[in-house]
């Protein structure tokens, strides 16, 4: 059985409200050709950002299920209240409608937004309680009521973590918005090749010094796209814990939550030899299948050697990974991040 466990899916034009468009907060052409929002735009370069579409991808690549997370153009840092709420309670609903039209084939997540911690704690009790939704999609970093970026891993989102806490929560932690954090140039894509892996590494940092791995032993948290310069970076960590202790107060060693069994980390790091340094820093067994389709930096095919699944193959014939591993990745591995069996429906 092949579980996906980082997919993304738009909704078609028609199910997006008018106010969306209006306030422009989000949209998509009628022709399915771009995503909007404000003055920036995207192309949707694969029909498999669409339900039937990707139903479609998923049966050609042999993907029995997969977790569709939210848009990350929908964290809605920056917005004024009443938008971010209404925006991401809708954006919850359709992610409840694809889940409950084929609960064979997708489990989904929702998205809540960490500057209005109320609103946020009664929006996880809704999409777990009424829609039935139980992986809690966070942004690595949000903008506070004094226009500070902060990462969520932080005092102020504890209630947060708390409710996920007791609620048994899966959660992915995936970065977005680098461009309005960092004052550099928008040129060849550095915002999403470097700095969004850079987000992953400041939150991976904070939640190993913050201990929330074992603060909140209910929770299961993934960090996106392997967590890839939080992998490199470790030794660094390690060395300035150790060798400036002042600068440490109050904070857990990062030793102890390598390997965390309630770590993960997905597998979209593009190259087989970063996988490698995954597995090494912690374990095969907290690896997730991820393939962030059907994004281009996602593994689409036609973008040159790609295709679904690319690393994990390329893995086993170095021998890197034993297909006894490839297995768990796509299949075990995330039925325990998730908290629940999924049936085979074959």
């Amino acid at each position: 059985m092949k579980i996906n466990a980082h997919g993304h899916i738009l909704p078609e034009p028609h199910e997006i409200p008018e106010f969306m468009k209006r306030k422009k907060l989000f949209w998509i052409d009628e022709d399915r050709k771009f995503m909007r929002q404000g003055d920036w735009s995207r192309p949707i370069t694969d029909p498999s950002f669409f339900f039937e579409e990707k139903l479609l991808w998923m049966d050609k690549y042999k993907i029995d299920h997969a977790v569709m997370l939210n848009l990350s153009q929908l964290y809605c840092n920056g917005w004024e209240r009443q938008d971010a709420k209404d925006a991401i309670q809708w954006q919850n609903d359709f992610n409840a409608s694809v889940q409950n039209r084929r609960p064979d084939k997708f489990t989904c997540g929702f998205v809540v937004q960490p500057k209005y911690i109320e609103d946020a704690l009664q929006e996880m009790d809704r999409a777990v309680n009424e829609l039935g939704l139980s992986v809690l999609c966070l942004p690595t970093h949000f903008l506070n009521d004094d226009e500070e970026w902060v990462c969520t891993i932080d005092e102020s989102t504890i209630p947060i973590f708390e409710k996920a806490n007791a609620l048994g929560l899966a959660i992915e932690i995936h970065p977005y918005d680098a461009e309005k954090m960092v004052k550099l140039k928008d040129q060849y894509w550095r915002f999403h090749l470097i700095w969004m892996m850079a987000q992953t590494a400041d939150a991976l940092h904070l939640y190993a010094l913050k201990d929330f791995a074992n603060k909140f032993p209910n929770i299961r948290t993934c960090f996106a796209h392997g967590g890839m310069f939080g992998q490199a970076n470790y030794g660094r960590r390690l060395q300035g814990f150790d060798g400036r202790p002042d600068l440490f107060e109050n904070t857990q060693d990062p030793r102890t939550s390598l390997g965390h069994p309630n770590l993960f980390f997905d597998t979209l790091v593009h190259d087989a030899y970063t996988l490698q340094l995954l597995k090494i820093r912690v374990g095969s067994d907290q690896i997730l299948a991820g393939l962030d389709d059907p994004y281009p930096l996602g593994e689409m095919e036609g973008v040159r050697n790609s295709y679904p699944g690319r690393v994990i193959d390329f893995a086993v014939e170095a021998g890197i990974l034993s297909q006894e591993e490839s297995n768990r990745i796509w299949h075990q591995n995330i039925e325990r991040w998730l908290g629940k069996q999924i049936p085979s429906t074959k």
